[in-house]
């Protein structure tokens, strides 16, 4: 048989190219519909009482007014060229990627903590310069949406360059000695709509830089914490005060996000960066509604400030302690157990030569990362208490996103392991909550 390194895609995901177009317009309207509810001078309160369509529609302009705003334009671009020039030049380790279809492997380099490091040092320095102002703040929430929705307009501009660019073979060659460039087996339709979508081209990059791994750690990541931060500024410049419940959110998803900067290694062997190609889903999900939404509530605080007493700060901290801990432990545990540093454990021998960890933390469930990472989302819920089930949705999103990776998982794994699979699913029969689903 004759090795074929890009075969053709045969099943499509999302319904096809219908769905595609759906989400691809329907997700960026439901964002800005989203953050349009949540503004200074409007915002949701109690089981949507006082919803109303025209004033959530109120400020929005036309696309040319969008296009033209080269202030916003100017802000965004400076941010994700700096943040992209720092993951080039900034010192770090370098690492090698899973091996990939033509038996090569990319390398990267890992340097979140000089990242973060660098993003530290000029808050700091800037909050000294600006006698604790930080303009660049004030402009990033007294901006909100239309930055969020220049993002959407730049991640449809970063899509149609890796689409175009996944047609341009190799300056070099690959580990087949051919230039063709290695495809997302999802993502080679032939239709443009369908594979500009989900991503044609597995891993794009420009130059040393890999542009789905800098995306999915960097530009969004990062403008999650600082949206974060101006919303706290913007409390404490208009009141004077630190309000409790704005400060835990930004310290809880703060740590979140420097917890996956700093150990953005395992990023490498998840299925966003092995699988799947970098199109717009990715490129939305990674610039806009990861900032744009994981945010909604310190926004919703810095408007409708609350007071959390010690009994509803023990529960949302001892929440996200417990999620943070069966989430981190369970990956530590399999990532051991991958570098052979726990051979005690039991496990199912795959006809491919694998092992299927079937013990400890994943005899609980086939996911049960994925449990505490939902624990921890709920936790940053809780933060707006009761105020409003609209500052819930992020975790209502989470575990429909958490299914949609479970499934599509069960998929693979299913085509992947045949009978080792079966023999698995036996051993492990819970997907995600033990004893539940």
């Amino acid at each position: 048989m004759v090795f074929m390194l890009n075969p053709r895609t045969s099943t499509v995901e999302f319904g096809g190219i219908g769905g595609a177009m759906a989400i691809s317009i329907g997700l960026p309207l439901f964002t800005i519909f989203l953050n349009q509810m949540v503004r200074p001078d409007y915002f949701i309160q109690g089981f949507f009482k006082n919803f109303d369509l025209v004033q959530i529609c109120n400020g929005i302009r036309s696309f040319s007014y969008y296009v033209k705003r080269y202030d916003v334009w100017t802000y965004y671009s400076v941010w994700f060229t700096v943040l992209a020039l720092f993951d080039i030049i900034l010192p770090g380790k370098n690492m090698k990627g899973v091996e990939l279809r033509d038996g090569s492997k990319l390398p990267y380099k890992i340097n979140g903590i000089a990242m973060s490091a660098v993003l530290t040092v000029m808050l700091a320095v800037r909050w000294t310069l600006t006698n604790g102002e930080l303009p660049e703040l004030q402009y990033l929430y007294d901006n909100h949406v239309e930055i969020c929705i220049v993002t959407i307009l730049f991640a449809v501009l970063v899509s149609i360059y890796c689409y175009i660019a996944s047609f341009i073979p190799l300056m070099g060659k690959n580990g087949t000695g051919s230039k063709e460039k290695i495809l997302a087996l999802g993502g080679n339709t032939g239709n443009p709509i369908y594979d500009w979508f989900i991503g044609r081209e597995l891993n794009p990059r420009l130059g040393p830089l890999d542009i789905k791994m800098f995306c999915e750690l960097r530009p969004g990541m990062l403008l999650w914490l600082l949206i974060n931060l101006s919303c706290l500024h913007h409390h404490y410049l208009k009141t004077g005060e630190i309000n409790n419940a704005l400060l835990l959110v930004n310290i809880l998803q703060g740590f979140y996000i420097f917890d996956g900067v700093l150990n953005e290694e395992g990023v490498l062997t998840m299925m966003d960066i092995t699988t799947d190609g970098f199109g717009f889903m990715l490129a939305f999900g990674d610039l806009t509604l990861v900032p744009f939404t994981y945010s909604l509530q310190a926004r919703y605080l810095s408007i409708s400030p609350i007071t959390l007493n010690n009994v509803q700060l023990s529960i949302i901290i001892g929440m996200m302690a417990l999620g943070y801990y069966i989430f981190n432990a369970a990956n530590t545990q399999k990532s051991h157990f991958r570098q052979g540093k726990l051979p005690h454990l039991e496990s199912i021998k795959t006809e491919r030569g694998t092992k299927l960890l079937c013990d400890g933390w994943w005899s609980k469930s086939q996911h049960i990362n994925y449990f505490g990472d939902w624990l921890i989302s709920l936790s940053w819920c809780l933060t707006t208490w009761s105020q409003t089930p609209l500052t819930y949705y992020y975790s209502l999103y989470f575990a429909t996103l958490l299914l949609h990776r479970q499934s599509r998982d069960e998929h693979k794994c299913r085509a992947k392991y045949g009978k080792s699979w079966e023999e698995y699913e036996k051993r492990v029969p819970y997907k995600i909550i033990p004893y539940l689903y």
